[in-house]
C-alpha cells in the first residue's frame, strides 16, 4: 500500500499538476509514510481532510481488510466498484434532476408567454379578463394559483442528492 501511495502521488502529479489539491495530499501522505507513520493512519487523516464519504467509505475497508488479514486486493477492490457504482447513481440521479430543473424553468416561463400571446392576439378578450372587476378578480386567483404551483415546484426541485 505504501507503494501504491508514492505512485499514485506521481500519476496524480502527471494527470493534474504539482499544484493540484490531491497531488498535495498525497504529497502530505508520502511525507508521513517516510516518517514511520503506517499507511492506515495517513488514509485516516486524509479521509479526516476530505470529509469525503466515499473516502472514508475506502479507509474503512482497508483498515478492516489490514487488521483481518484476509484478501485485501479482493476486499479493496470490491469495495472500489460499489464506491464506484454508488458515484454513478449519484450522477444519474443528477443528470435527471438538472434535466426537470430545466424542464420546471422552461414550464414556469409558459404562462406569462402564453399571456403575452393572447395580449397581442386577443386584445378584445384580454380586456375582459384585465378590464373588468370579474376578470381581475379571476386573473388575480389564476396568479395566486401559478404562484403556490411555482413555489411547490421550486422546493421539489431542490433536493439533495
Amino acid at each position: 500500500m505504501e507503494n501504491a501511495i508514492r505512485e499514485t502521488k506521481k500519476d496524480m502529479g502527471l494527470m493534474y499538476g504539482p499544484d493540484a489539491s490531491i497531488v498535495r495530499e498525497f504529497t502530505r501522505m508520502v511525507r508521513q509514510l517516510e516518517l514511520n507513520v503506517t499507511a492506515e493512519q495517513a488514509w485516516q487523516e486524509f479521509a479526516s481532510r476530505t470529509e469525503l464519504t466515499e473516502v472514508r467509505s475506502f479507509v474503512t475497508v482497508f483498515t478492516l481488510s489490514k487488521r483481518s488479514g484476509g484478501d485485501s486486493i479482493a476486499i479493496i477492490r470490491n469495495a472500489i466498484r460499489q464506491i464506484s457504482d454508488r458515484m454513478d447513481t449519484e450522477r444519474e440521479i443528477e443528470t435527471i434532476l438538472s434535466a426537470k430543473r430545466l424542464e420546471f424553468h422552461i414550464m414556469s416561463a409558459v404562462p406569462f408567454g402564453i399571456v403575452a400571446y393572447m395580449k397581442l392576439s386577443f386584445p378584445e378578450f384580454m380586456g375582459q379578463l384585465y378590464g373588468t372587476v370579474a376578470g381581475a378578480v379571476f386573473m388575480t386567483f389564476c396568479l395566486l394559483v401559478y404562484a403556490a404551483a411555482w413555489r411547490l415546484g421550486n422546493q421539489i426541485i431542490h433536493i439533495e442528492v
